[in-house]
């Protein structure tokens, strides 16, 4: 089966999955049942998936990435400062789950145990790329990973806020994904600020910094 092909029927065993994960967690059963639901023969799930649920909620990870791509541009952000676009994408990133969060829940579960871990780094890595890459970055310097490093953290800890949220409209997540957003931006002004401090005193500690200025920082 060619990939675009075999990625339409990932993508449609994930969504059948979806409603039975509450119940089953992301496991063979659950798969089998949503393959049964999108009229799929139960061995699908094997060829679909060879690395069982683990692969699967991978997939579901690259799904939600592919379609909050597709609706940004659909959006047409590009009118809006780049913080607000950042904090629209991750916004639209949990928000369109929202009627699946418990599978979601279920996901981060799976990905939190033992020996996922290197999936479960690749999954984030890849959202906080398609994150940056729907707000229109196309950085290829060091900016590209601490970009990707920095809105990894907020994302992750903005997930967590989410899947506990209670409040009306998941306001206090919202709220939270503000503050993380405003420290990441106050990062290199403090940054500058230290540097040009740095700079008044007198040696040792100018020598310091140009030597420190010289080699390699975050």
């Amino acid at each position: 089966m060619k990939s675009q092909a075999m990625q339409n029927v990932r993508d449609r065993l994930v969504m059948a999955a979806l409603p039975h994960v509450p119940f089953e967690g992301w496991s063979l059963r659950a798969l089998r049942e949503g393959a049964a639901d999108a009229g799929f023969d139960p061995s699908m799930v094997g060829r679909a998936f060879p690395g069982g649920p683990v692969a699967a909620v991978e997939h579901f990870c690259d799904l939600a990435d592919r379609r909050l791509a597709a609706e940004a541009a659909a959006q047409g952000i590009e009118s809006m400062r780049l913080s607000e676009r950042v904090a629209w994408l991750v916004r639209r990133r949990l928000e369109a789950w929202s009627e699946h969060r418990e599978a979601v829940r279920r996901a981060v579960t799976l990905l939190a145990l033992p020996g996922n871990g290197a999936v479960a780094l690749r999954a984030t890595w890849r959202t906080a790329d398609a994150l940056w890459h729907a707000a229109g970055d196309r950085s290829v310097d060091v900016g590209y990973y601490t970009k990707r490093l920095s809105l990894s953290a907020v994302y992750s800890t903005t997930l967590f806020s989410w899947l506990e949220d209670q409040s009306e409209g998941f306001a206090d997540s919202w709220d939270f994904l503000g503050r993380r957003l405003a420290d990441v931006a106050r990062l290199p002004k403090i940054q500058a600020q230290m540097r040009r401090r740095l700079q008044t005193l007198p040696n040792p500690f100018g020598q310091f910094l140009k030597r420190a200025r010289s080699g390699r920082h975050f």
